[in-house]
């Protein structure tokens, strides 16, 4: 009698996660007003990390694109799952919208909000990015999460890896910092 219960609650759960995921992933409309609330945001999110990564402003100068997240919330409960919408920018201008979802099973469990900031280094990484019809870490491309000191500097980075990602500025706890498994989604304008 437990290992039907046991499916029937593995059962609930994944179709759960799949249901969250794919409401998620589904490719949405943003209207004037949720583009400009994003840009605000963004610029904001940008500020910030010059404030609070040393090297941020060096970084920003040499990106040849820079996808930025104001805000990315993951929550969970042995089935978690992340969302967020940000603006993708190349020479300091927004030229498109993306979100962000994630979904996944085990041990975790908390709340957290926080911002990212992806750099591509390369233009071939970000033409991969934008040529993509949802692309998702770890398959479409690797990503390498910079987790920084505040004795570090833009020399002590590996600037050969293509494309960069801070996570900054969290409020909440949550156990798993990773990107991999993320996908990011062109928003339909």
């Amino acid at each position: 009698m437990k290992s039907a219960k046991y499916r029937l609650l593995l059962s609930f759960l994944a179709a759960a996660a799949l249901f969250t995921t794919a409401s998620f992933s589904l490719p949405k409309e943003t209207s004037a007003a949720q583009a400009y609330e994003i840009d605000i945001n963004a610029e904001a999110a940008l500020k910030r990390f010059i404030r609070e990564i040393p090297a941020g402003e060096d970084l920003l100068k040499i990106a040849k694109g820079v996808l930025v997240f104001p805000s990315v919330i993951k929550g969970g409960f042995w089935v978690g799952g992340e969302y967020g919408e940000g603006a993708l920018q190349i020479g300091g201008e927004t030229v498109e919208y993306y979100n962000i979802t994630s979904a996944s099973f085990g041990l975790q469990l908390g709340v957290q909000t926080r911002s990212m900031v992806i750099i591509f280094l390369s233009e071939d990484a970000l033409n991969g990015f934008i040529n993509s019809r949802g692309w998702k870490a770890g398959v479409d491309g690797n990503l390498t999460v910079v987790n920084w000191g505040g004795e570090k500097n833009v020399d002590s980075l590996n600037l050969r890896d293509p494309i960069v990602a801070f996570v900054f500025g969290n409020k909440g706890l949550m156990y798993n910092l990773t990107l991999e498994g993320s996908k990011f989604s062109r928003i339909v304008r």
